[in-house]
């Protein structure tokens, strides 16, 4: 990963190169990530740029390319050699006086690290959805009382365009039939389920594959338990795969999950899998999620099954890494979130519940039965609590 940097320094301040080589190294090396120079011209190129304050007496520098540094954040890194932290402090205070958002990136190698990794994420993700157009197929489920879209707030906070598609539509589709085999179609046919039925399935995916293509969505949500009585299938494969796929794509028309979801994968870069809470013991602080679908390269083991609810269908019964995860989801007009940290304890297999289920340990079980955001929730393996807040301070 490239993280580019410009660099400001004073013409009167001697600067000792060595010590300068060895700062950027340092973080470099606990980073994972390669510093390149580039010029202030090329900012607003850069999908992530550092204003690296190499001096003091600098401030002035500064001033004279801020018509190109003032498009998006200034994240300033500074050594505190040669007064360069003095001087980063003045440019801070002259941006947030004026209203730009901005960041000092300074201490050690480990923490100045971290920092740039986790605002690239964020940067990543803003850049990412800007423009993005998200889908919803015969909108929200009856049920999600408490999860209509708020379409102004994707709009004007995200930049996201959210398109309405009748269910019509996606029947229409789906009764034409057919659908490009592919890696994640394959092996789920190699699973060796009912052919019928997995024709049937398959045939959704193809279906909400040639609408993502038509409308050019980079994320969709169905209401798919009208499929139950239209097409007499589930949608459970076909969100699979497209997830898998890299095409976001969510239950039951809810909207706020689809964008947590976003959220959650563009931040991680690694699948998510969208859930219902089913059970709290409130002792143990162990909680269950399930649903009847997850992305096809999320489980590291898996078998087909019926929709639970229904009985009809496909659905997979996966199992998840047992690691740490991280639970994430924001509200329909993006004012709250909710986000924690975890282990995955076991994969379980109860009849009585949705296909994939994850008992996992979580020390937050009291917002659950006092101030949720709503049902469903969504989750993925690793430790990114910290990037999220950090992304919904910035929208």
């Amino acid at each position: 990963m490239i993280i580019n940097y410009i660099e400001f320094k004073s013409p009167i301040t001697p600067i000792n190169q060595d010590h300068v080589d060895a700062f950027l190294r340092g973080i470099e090396e606990e980073g994972n990530f390669t510093f390149e120079k580039c010029e202030a011209e090329e900012y607003q190129q850069t999908e992530f740029c550092l204003i690296f304050v190499m001096t003091g007496g600098t401030e002035g520098l500064f001033l004279k390319d801020f018509e190109n540094l003032s498009s998006k954040p200034c994240f300033i890194l500074s050594s505190g050699e040669s007064n360069s932290l003095a001087a980063s402090m003045e440019i801070l205070s002259y941006l947030k006086t004026r209203g730009y958002p901005g960041e000092i990136l300074h201490g050690d190698s480990k923490r100045i690290a971290d920092r740039i990794n986790s605002l690239y994420r964020t940067q990543r993700t803003l850049k990412r959805l800007l423009g993005a157009k998200i889908g919803s197929v015969g909108g929200s489920s009856e049920w999600l009382i408490d999860s209509e879209p708020d379409e102004e707030a994707y709009h004007n906070m995200l930049g996201i365009e959210m398109i309405n598609i009748p269910m019509d539509e996606l029947i229409r589709e789906i009764k034409i039939g057919g659908y490009e085999p592919n890696q994640w179609t394959d092996q789920l046919l190699s699973l060796g389920y009912d052919k019928s039925e997995m024709e049937k399935s398959l045939n959704v995916y193809g279906a909400l594959k040639r609408i993502v293509n038509k409308y050019g969505l980079f994320a969709v949500t169905v209401r798919c338990f009208d499929l139950l009585t239209t097409v007499h299938t589930t949608g459970c494969l076909a969100l699979a795969i497209l997830n898998a796929e890299g095409i976001y794509a969510g239950c039951e028309g809810d909207m706020p999950s689809l964008i947590s979801m976003i959220i959650l994968g563009e931040i991680s870069q690694k699948p998510v899998f969208m859930c219902n809470l089913n059970r709290i013991d409130t002792e143990k602080n162990e909680l269950i999620f399930a649903h009847c679908t997850l992305p096809v390269n999320m489980p590291y083991q898996m078998e087909l099954t019926t929709h639970y609810e229904s009985g009809i269908g496909v659905a997979i019964a996966g199992s998840i890494p047992e690691e740490d995860f991280t639970i994430f989801k924001i509200s329909n007009d993006l004012s709250n979130c909710f986000a924690a940290e975890g282990k995955i304890i076991e994969n379980r297999r109860d009849p009585n519940l949705c296909r994939t289920q994850i008992k996992v340990s979580l020390n937050h079980y009291e917002y659950f039965l006092t101030n949720p955001i709503a049902n469903h929730h969504v989750i993925c393996t690793g430790k990114f609590q910290k990037d999220i807040e950090n992304f919904y301070r910035s929208i």
